[in-house]
């Protein structure tokens, strides 16, 4: 059998208000939280669950002294699923995203943002019907 992608592990500084701020862009809930760390996903994982399927990563937030200094190279993306995509941009600006220049230039498709941490991330094409 092959491995399963289950988490997406996230360094910061302040895990609590970072789970906050993602659990309202994806309307995720808290599944669990210790002293440096707090765990989110949009299910609650069973090993019977993983073992049958490959199914969404939780995101794991835990705390660490050091400071994001370049640019991610990894980063989500999301797709509003409701709205358009610069609607959803509004959105997020008002939850503490903001709009960020990693070199993508102008006329793109999507839009770059950070979380109040400073994490990249895009918002792409919007599955809205």
């Amino acid at each position: 059998m092959t491995s399963r992608f289950t988490e997406l592990s996230i360094d910061c500084h302040d895990p609590e208000r970072l789970a906050a701020f993602w659990c309202e862009v994806l309307d995720f809930t808290v599944l669990d939280r210790g002293k440096d760390m707090v765990e989110i996903s949009s299910w609650d994982p069973t090993a019977e669950d993983i073992r049958a399927r490959q199914m969404a990563p939780t995101l794991y937030f835990h705390r660490v002294p050091d400071t994001k200094a370049v640019k991610n190279r990894l980063h989500l993306d999301v797709s509003p699923i409701d709205r358009s995509t610069e609607a959803e941009v509004t959105r997020l600006l008002a939850l503490g995203a903001t709009r960020v220049d990693v070199g993508q230039g102008e006329g793109r498709s999507w839009v770059v943002l950070a979380d109040p941490e400073g994490n990249e991330f895009c918002v792409v094409r919007t599955l809205a019907p």
